[in-house]
C-alpha cells in the first residue's frame, strides 16, 4: 500500500502513526524473500525522510482521533449515555451501561480506553511537531507550517475532549481544579511517564494557544468538499475555539471568534475560507456528509469496520440498546412534529430510537465533530449571556427555522435574558442530540446529571458535589504515573 502523495488524505483511512512504524533488519536473502517487509514498514529513524512518510505521520494523527475509543464511536456512546436523553435497555457493560447509571469506576474499560486513545492522538501530534522541527527541509515551508498546524489542532481537540470528562468543570472555580498531565513532548518510551497534572485553567490555556497557532497556519480551504469536511482548515480552528471559550465562560471571546465565520445578518454564513452555512438537516445526515455545514466529521469507509459495540449507530439504532427518553427532550412539546429533526427516529414496540445515523452494517455514516449549527448556537448563547437579546434571538431562529420554517418562539421564551438562555439550551438539546454534547452541556452549567428510569432500570441524579460527576482517573494511569495524584 502506498501512502498518498501531496497534502491529501483519504477519509482518514490510509494513515501511519508511530505505533505502526516497523523496524526491520534483514540478515540474508532468505529472510528477505521468506519474510518480506511490508511496503509500509519504515523505521523510526527514517520516518521523516520523505514527504510521503511525513504525510503518513500526519494522517496517523487523524487515524488516532478516529479510534473506536475516541471519535470513531465510543466518545459518542458514553457522552450521550451519561445524559438524560436516552434510556438503557440491556444493562450491557460493554455499551456504556456504567456511564448511563453513573457507576463508572477507575477500572472500567472505557475509562482506561478513552484516556489511552486521547493521549495516543496527543503523542502522535507531538511526534509530528517535533519531527518536522528536527527535519525542516523534507517538505516545503508552507506544508511544514500546515502539518504542524494540523497537529496542534488535533492535539487541542484531544485535550479538550479529555479535560471535559476527567476534570472538574472550568466554570466551577475558573479552572483552579487539577486537570490533566500536559504532555507536549514526543515520547517513544516510558522514561518520562511520571508527570503531575496541570490545572484545568492551564490545560485550557494550552488548548487555546494551540488553536490560535493552528488558525494562523492552516489553509483557508482545500480542493474538495471531502477534504474541507475531514481535514482541519482555518475555520475549523475558529469553530472549535467558540466551543472551548463557551466552556470556559469567556463569552466575549466566543463572540469575537464567531464573528470571524458568521456574517452580521441572515442568512448567516462564513464569508472567508470555507463558505460554511446551514444546509438541509436531513441531507447532511443521509446523503451529503460533506456539505458546507459540516466543519469537521469523522469519515467512515469499508476499511474501518466499526460495526460492533463501539459503533454508535449499532448500539443506539440497529441493536436498539438505547431508546429515546419520552421524559427527555424527545417528549418536549415545543419540538413540533413538523420539525424535520423529528424524522431522525423510528418506532418499535412503542419505543422511539434515534436514526440520525441510519446506514446498515458496516455503518458508514460520517460522525460529526463540529457543525455550523453548533457555532450559531454557541454564538447565540454567548450573546444572550452578555445581554444582546436581539442578536441571540436571530441566531436561535436561524437554527430552528431551518428545520421548522413556520415555527415562532413564544414571546415569553425570548423576551428576557433568563428565558432566552433557557430556550437556547433547549435548542441545543434538540439540534445536537446524538452528537456527544448533552453531558458536557450539563457539566459546564454546573447542573445535576438528571435521574432517569425505565420500567426495570434506574439511574440516580448526580449532583455537582459528588465524585462521580466526572470520570475517575484510570487505574492504569494511576499505577504507571507516580506523580498523577500529587
Amino acid at each position: 500500500m502506498k501512502i498518498l502523495k501531496n497534502n491529501h488524505i483519504s477519509k482518514w483511512g490510509l494513515a501511519l502513526g508511530l505505533g505502526t512504524l516497523l523496524v526491520s533488519t534483514s540478515a540474508c536473502d532468505d529472510q528477505k524473500y521468506l519474510n518480506p517487509t511490508p511496503a509500509t514498514a519504515i523505521s523510526g529513524a527514517n520516518a521523516f525522510d520523505t514527504p510521503d512518510r511525513v504525510l503518513g505521520l500526519v494522517n496517523g494523527i487523524y487515524k488516532a482521533i478516529k479510534s473506536v475509543n475516541f471519535y470513531g464511536g465510543n466518545y459518542y456512546i458514553y457522552t450521550e449515555a451519561r445524559g438524560e436523553e436516552f434510556i438503557n435497555r440491556t444493562s450491557n457493560t460493554f455499551t456504556a451501561y456504567e456511564a448511563w447509571n453513573q457507576t463508572l469506576n477507575a477500572g472500567s474499560n472505557f475509562v482506561a480506553g478513552f484516556w489511552a486513545a486521547g493521549y495516543t492522538a496527543i503523542n502522535n501530534a507531538n511526534i509530528v511537531i517535533q519531527g518536522l522541527a528536527d527535519h525542516p527541509n523534507v517538505v516545503n515551508s508552507t506544508l511544514t507550517k500546515q502539518y504542524i498546524a494540523e497537529a496542534k489542532f488535533l492535539r487541542a481537540l484531544s485535550y479538550y475532549s479529555l479535560v471535559t470528562l476527567y476534570a472538574r468543570p472550568y466554570n466551577e472555580n475558573q479552572g483552579a481544579s487539577p486537570g490533566l498531565p500536559l504532555r507536549l513532548k514526543a515520547e517513544t518510551n516510558t522514561a518520562n511517564n511520571d508527570l503531575k497534572r496541570s490545572s484545568v485553567a492551564e490545560v485550557y490555556a494550552q488548548i487555546i494557544k494551540d488553536l490560535d497557532e493552528a488558525e494562523a497556519d492552516l489553509p483557508l480551504n482545500y480542493s474538495t468538499s471531502l477534504l474541507n469536511t475531514t481535514r482541519a482548515h482555518r475555520n475549523t480552528a475558529i469553530a472549535l475555539k467558540t466551543r472551548v471559550y463557551l466552556n470556559a465562560g469567556n463569552y466575549a471571546k466566543v463572540i469575537e471568534e464567531a464573528k470571524k465565520i458568521v456574517s452580521t445578518s441572515t442568512p448567516f454564513a462564513a464569508t472567508t475560507g470555507v463558505a460554511h452555512k446551514l444546509q438541509n438537516i436531513v441531507e447532511i445526515f443521509t446523503t451529503n456528509y460533506t456539505s458546507t455545514e459540516s466543519i469537521l466529521s469523522v469519515p467512515m469507509t469499508d476499511l474501518d469496520n466499526v460495526t460492533g459495540q463501539s459503533s454508535f449507530p449499532y448500539v443506539f439504532n440497529a441493536n436498539a440498546e438505547y431508546n429515546l427518553n419520552p421524559n427527555g427532550i424527545w417528549g418536549n412539546t415545543d419540538w413540533r412534529s413538523s420539525d424535520l429533526r423529528r424524522t431522525f427516529a423510528r418506532t418499535s414496540s412503542g419505543l422511539s430510537f434515534i436514526t440520525k445515523y441510519s446506514k446498515p452494517s458496516p455503518f458508514l455514516d460520517y460522525l460529526p465533530i463540529i457543525r455550523y449549527a453548533e457555532v450559531l448556537l454557541n454564538y447565540a448563547e454567548a450573546e444572550a449571556r452578555v445581554g444582546d437579546i436581539t442578536k441571540a434571538t436571530e441566531l436561535l431562529k436561524a437554527v430552528r427555522n431551518r428545520s421548522d420554517a413556520t415555527y415562532a418562539f413564544a414571546e415569553s421564551a425570548v423576551s428576557s435574558r433568563t428565558a432566552l438562555l433557557s430556550t437556547i439550551l433547549k435548542e441545543r438539546r434538540i439540534e445536537l442530540i446524538g452528537e456527544g454534547f448533552r453531558s458536557n452541556d450539563i457539566l459546564r452549567n454546573l447542573l445535576p446529571l438528571p435521574a432517569k428510569a425505565s420500567s426495570v432500570l434506574t439511574a440516580p441524579e448526580v449532583l455537582p458535589s459528588q465524585s462521580n460527576y466526572i470520570f475517575p482517573l484510570p487505574n492504569v494511569e494511576i499505577i504507571t504515573n507516580k506523580l498523577l495524584l500529587q
